[in-house]
């Protein structure tokens, strides 16, 4: 992958030469004509096509922002309400991710779930504890925000 990445770069800037003009928008397009050179040319790499990596990184941002802003207008409305009405309780949850990263990754992730706090992880990395702010609805919320961040976080690493 990292071969991919300079030899776009070298069209890149090849393409700003033969055009004979230094700008920004002269070195983005020869980038995009690298990009499809590269994407034409991707069945002699042995490793694959280096944008669909970049494109799987940022739907993980993209979720990780569309994730956050709705734990904040939920803790929120927890906040502001009249009455604070809530049942805080600790729950476990298995993962079947691997590697240090991707526990690491998951693990932050899942704190910025609704609610909930990742306090402990197993020492085999198989098993988190999770403090919930409300639990039967923080525990939903958290399991449905694995399955999502498992998803992504796997598509990035693998």
């Amino acid at each position: 992958m990292p071969i991919q990445v300079l030899i776009n770069l070298f069209i890149a800037f090849l393409w700003m030469f033969f055009q004979d003009e230094w700008s920004i928008l002269s070195f983005i397009g020869g980038y995009l004509v690298g990009i499809l050179v590269l994407f034409s040319m991707r069945r002699f790499f042995p490793a694959s096509f280096y944008m669909k990596r970049f494109i799987s990184i940022l739907s993980l941002f993209l979720l990780f922002i569309s994730e956050s802003i709705s734990s904040s207008i939920y803790v929120i409305r927890q906040v502001i309400g009249p009455k604070i009405n809530v049942t805080p309780g600790i729950f476990k949850l298995e993962t079947d991710l691997e590697g240090d990263m991707e526990i690491t990754l998951l693990a932050l992730l899942l704190t910025l779930t609704p609610g909930s706090v990742v306090m402990e992880i197993s020492s085999d990395n198989r098993i988190f504890y999770i403090h919930g702010l409300n639990l039967p609805e923080s525990e939903h919320a958290v399991i449905q925000s694995k399955i999502k961040y498992e998803k992504a976080i796997k598509e990035v690493t693998r």
